[in-house]
Formats: C-alpha cells, structure tokens, sequence
C-alpha cells in the first residue's frame, strides 16, 4: 500500500492527498486520507514533469530553436542555428553564420516560419543572440516565447536531441571547408532526416510519413552524404 501511494504521488506530482486517496479507492483500497498523505512523496518546487507534460499536451502547436557550433578546416567555429516543430519532429530550417548576430537570427527565424504554419509558442533558451529584433519578428506572427531557465538544457529537449542526431549522423562525419560547404551538407541531411528517417517516437515513420510498400519490385538504396546514409525504396 505504501509503495502504491507513493507511486502514484511520484507519477503525478499534481495530484493532493485527496485525488490520491480518491484514485486508491477505486483500486480497491479504503484508506484515510491522513495516511495517504504521510506516505506521499514530497512535491519539489518546479518538477520536471509539469515541464514536460506541458511540452507534451502543446506538442502540436509548438516549436524550439538553438545553436551549436562545427569546426571548420581552419579550426574556426561555425554557428549553426536549427528551428525543429515539435509535431513530428521536423526541422523547419537550418542556417549558418561564421558571426551570427540578432539581425541575423531574426531573418532566419522569419524564413523559418514564413509559410503559414506559424506554431503558438516557440521554445528557445536565455542566450543574448536573440536580442529585440528577433522578439519583436516572434512577435509579429503571433508566436508566444517559452524561455527555459539559465542553465537548463532539458527544459527545451528535443531541439537538443536532433542536434545529437545532426552532430552524431552528419556533423561529427565530416570536414567543414566553409559556411557554404557545411550549409549544404545540412541542408542534404535535413532533406533525409524529414523525408526518410525512421524515429521511434513516430511510429517508426519519418516526420513527413511514408508509405509502407508491401509490394513493389527489387528494394535500392539511394546514397545520401556520399553513402553515410541511404534512402530505401522499391522499383517496379
């Protein structure tokens, strides 16, 4: 029973003694309030999972923003700034800047939502690159800004876990000769990643979802970055 009580206290931090005794009774267990109480685990100031169940319930109307950097050939960093929607995890736009600046980064985020599926909120960290510009574009097409804490990486996860996949998949893969040569094998990568890339948490689908071929002909394989990935199909 105790182990019950504090599972589901742990499991919605949201919920009081009574929720919690009103969800036991209807498991079958009669039990008093003040008890349910004693064993419930102590609620911390600015859990995790309000974080994420917000993420969670406005997936749909949502998108995040960051930066990371590329060495390039001569060991100079190279910033490169991703915009994902979090409905199916698809990047919306990628950009490159030896210099980035704010004027900068609001003329990408204006290319990134110019076409007309403008997301309600948009996630993006604290970092001063985005500056009055870039707020005052966000808020001219109605977008709301979700800033995460100082400090706080996992309150804006899953533009940080395609950046892994970028790095991990294409980046980490290459040299970057240039702004020109890393926007391109982006670009390629972006094309493969919304097209073709499985994910897990889409049904192992990709973002723009495909069809499954149950029939068809002999199954190819399309290189994609000079074969480091490749793209399968059937031929008739």
């Amino acid at each position: 029973m105790i182990a019950l009580i504090k599972r589901l206290s742990s499991e919605d931090p949201l919920w009081g003694a009574p929720r919690a005794q009103s969800e036991l009774r209807l498991l079958g267990h009669e039990v008093a309030e003040s008890t349910v109480a004693k064993y419930m685990v102590p609620r911390k100031r600015g859990d995790s999972q309000r974080w994420r169940t917000f993420l969670k319930n406005h997936m749909s109307v949502s998108a995040a923003c960051d930066f990371f950097t590329v060495p390039s050939l001569t060991f100079k960093a190279l910033y490169v700034f991703v915009v994902l929607s979090h409905d199916r995890r698809r990047i919306l736009h990628v950009a490159v800047a030896r210099h980035p600046t704010a004027a900068w980064t609001a003329h990408q985020i204006t290319e990134a939502l110019s076409d007309g599926e403008e997301p309600r909120f948009l996630h993006r960290d604290r970092d001063a690159i985005y500056g009055e510009a870039f707020v005052r574009w966000v808020k001219a097409f109605g977008i709301e800004e979700v800033l995460s804490a100082k400090q706080s990486p996992w309150q804006n996860p899953f533009v940080e876990r395609v950046i892994g996949s970028i790095r991990r998949e294409c980046t980490d893969h290459i040299i970057a000769l240039g702004e020109r040569h890393l926007l391109r094998t982006l670009r390629e990568y972006v094309a493969y990643y919304n097209e073709a890339r499985t994910h897990l948490s889409l049904e192992q689908n990709a973002p723009e979802p495909r069809p499954v071929e149950w029939k068809g002909g002999e199954v190819v394989a399309t290189p994609v970055l000079n074969g480091l990935h490749h793209r399968y199909t059937r031929v008739a």
